[in-house]
């Protein structure tokens, strides 16, 4: 008798209608999902030796995904933060699945209540304005690549764009006009609009410039913003390999001391930070950033140590204002020193 895969069945309606339907999350995010029951699928086969057509709903136990979460963390070396994610993608197709097939309810509450582990608080990365004016002095501005290169870097910089939002931009998506925006379309299928200003400004329009000299097939507003030597637009991978090498570049320069990886969201960091120490409220940070909660916000408000120890200088009193006696001068307590020497 062959068996009917409700787990098939539910895990296809899950990421092709629920999510992106329902949910309207985005291809990213539903990649994400894809790519976690994947490699659940692949621990299945390999592990417990249940091949992918033969896992059912009822497979789903609370001790297998706990051994799943482990053999993640142990075998494929995974952080917590990982382990994570696995989890919650798992419990947010547990949640969908509940109203569906309400018979294995008791047991998927039971994997519902895997708790997420404790992680410990990250420190937030950035740059300083002094590293940043080295990294953008690496590329070479006398080539067609390097100028690609330094308005992608100083884009990323000045509309802490994540690095999908910027690869996803298109010519269309940039207004040089005064006010100059570029409108960034970012997690949650959410749309966003950032200023462009100064030096940014005059270089991008520099690079539209050079931007319309090529034949692209298709409505020149249409065409990617950044692109390869395929004029294909530049990956999440591309982006990060381009600063990589820049970063590397930057090194040589002793002023440039970062011991940190540098990725694109270290950029979006540094972004963040500098506004905030220019005084920007939190409420103009979290729009700017794209941030659906203050909350997360917060955490560049909890990291800059500069702002921490200047608050606790102003915050100062000295209550004590008189001289401390001078210990030596007093010639009784002097006296008796010596004679405990003896």
């Amino acid at each position: 008798m062959k068996i009917k895969s409700d787990f098939a069945r539910y895990l296809s309606m899950f990421l092709t209608r629920y999510l992106p339907g329902e949910k309207r999350m985005s291809t990213n995010t539903i990649a994400v999902y894809r790519d976690s029951f994947r490699i659940f699928l692949m621990f299945c086969e390999e592990r417990k030796g249940i091949s992918p057509e033969k896992v059912i709903l009822s497979t789903f136990t609370r001790e297998l995904v706990i051994e799943y979460l482990d053999w993640l963390e142990k075998e494929r070396g995974c952080s917590v933060i990982t382990r994570n994610q696995r989890l919650s993608c798992i419990h947010g197709f547990l949640r969908y699945v509940q109203k569906e097939s309400p018979e294995n309810l008791y047991e998927l509450q039971r994997i519902l209540g895997i708790p997420s582990k404790k992680t410990p608080k990250t420190i937030v990365q950035y740059l300083t304005e002094d590293e940043l004016k080295i990294l953008f002095q690496q590329p070479e501005t006398k080539t067609k690549q390097g100028r690609r290169d330094l308005v992608l870097l100083m884009l990323m910089y000045d509309s802490a764009a994540r690095v999908q939002e910027i690869a996803d931009l298109k010519v269309k998506n940039v207004r040089l006009t005064s006010p100059a925006v570029i409108t960034l379309h970012g997690k949650g299928d959410k749309t966003r609009q950032v200023p462009i200003m100064g030096k940014t400004k005059e270089v991008l329009k520099a690079y539209l410039e050079d931007h319309k000299k090529y034949n692209w097939g298709i409505a020149p507003k249409e065409a990617p913003l950044f692109f390869n030597q395929r004029h294909q637009p530049l990956s999440r991978w591309g982006i990060t390999y381009i600063l990589d090498k820049y970063v590397c570049s930057a090194k040589m320069n002793t002023h440039f001391t970062v011991e940190f990886p540098v990725t694109p969201h270290v950029l979006r960091h540094s972004k963040a930070m500098g506004m905030l120490k220019a005084g920007t409220n939190l409420i103009y940070i979290r729009d700017f950033l794209g941030h659906s909660n203050v909350i997360t916000t917060e955490v560049y408000a909890r990291a800059d140590n500069d702002m921490k120890r200047k608050a606790l200088e102003e915050s100062y009193k000295e209550l004590y204002t008189e001289e401390m006696p001078k210990w030596e001068e007093d010639e009784n307590l002097m006296q008796w020193l010596q004679n405990l020497c003896k």
